[in-house]
């Protein structure tokens, strides 16, 4: 089975991935909510347990050091995948907000340009890997799109900043797993040596790949700030700061994305919104102004009977 963009296979996959999600949603549209609840769950709980058997099959049970280090949640989707099965039990707004966002971003851009199953060596021999890929990805756009579908999330345009402010948490549990990976042994150490983007950075938490056009975009955004060494022996070096240094990008980016999402669920409110915005800032001005009238009025007449 070879990948690659605008072939036969690549508009199967993109074929069997949107009718999955219909198939799905004409199947549990008139089910009672906790059945749609169930049916929902046990597709992130599949995916969670699915990353874990990968590693019996190749590459993954054909090279220990790979099963090793990806037997970790170590990438944006990798971590998605870790995490979705408890947001989706949380009752959190927000919570639920990111995994709408960051699950249909995520999952919609690795399907239409699935670099994994593209990049591969032997593809052939790593079929089982592949439908492991697409599954994975599939399931991060299908539940929680299917959410809003079938109304057990209220999408709000009001909530796109939860998918920024979420995807930098999220990085911070990635830091965190390879951190003990390395500290554990499940990998090497970063020789020493911070410098190195090419070691175990393929979300660029590290550092942006500027050979990379993913990596060049993000870069354009960061501060001059986040790019220089403040101090010690190093000061005024040239060095991205660590997470850091994506706070801006990824809310340049990831912001407008969430938005554009948002308009698909909840054009309606926000058309709303902006038709009433002069109305209520105007209201909102003579309500200050009104306080602070009231308020001197106040003052005048306890100094008055003073």
């Amino acid at each position: 089975m070879v990948i690659s963009l605008f072939n036969g296979w690549y508009f199967f996959w993109l074929a069997l991935s949107a009718g999955g999600i219909v198939g799905l949603y004409y199947a549990l549209r008139k089910k009672t909510a906790r059945t749609q609840k169930i049916v929902l769950f046990s597709l992130l709980a599949f995916g969670f347990i699915l990353h874990f058997l990968k590693l019996l099959f190749p590459p993954y049970s054909t090279n220990e050091s790979l099963k090793l280090s990806e037997s970790w949640f170590v990438n944006i989707c990798g971590a998605n995948i870790g995490l979705f099965p408890f947001l989706f039990l949380c009752k959190n707004k927000h919570v639920r907000n990111y995994m709408f966002y960051m699950g249909i971003i995520s999952g919609f851009l690795s399907i239409m340009y699935p670099v994994e199953p593209i990049e591969k060596a032997h593809p052939t021999e790593e079929t089982l890997d592949i439908i492991r890929f697409y599954y994975h990805h599939w399931s991060l756009l299908a539940v929680p799109l299917l959410m809003a579908l079938l109304r057990l999330h209220t999408v709000s345009y009001k909530g796109i900043l939860c998918a920024p402010i979420g995807l930098l948490i999220v990085m911070l549990f990635i830091i965190l797993n390879q951190v003990l990976q390395s500290e554990i042994g499940f990998i090497s150490p970063r020789n020493g040596d911070m410098f190195d983007i090419n070691y175990k950075n393929s979300s660029f938490i590290w550092e942006p790949k500027l050979d990379n056009p993913i990596g060049k975009l993000l870069a354009l955004f960061c501060p001059d700030f986040f790019k220089t060494i403040p101090v010690g022996q190093y000061a005024g070096q040239e060095k991205y700061w660590p997470w850091f240094w994506m706070i801006c990008p990824i809310f340049v980016l990831i912001t407008p994305l969430a938005f554009l999402v948002s308009m698909i669920f909840d054009a309606k409110n926000f058309g709303k919104d902006m038709k009433n915005l002069p109305k209520n800032i105007t209201a909102k001005w003579q309500s200050l102004f009104r306080k602070k009238a009231i308020s001197v009025d106040e003052d005048t007449t306890k100094n008055t009977n003073e």
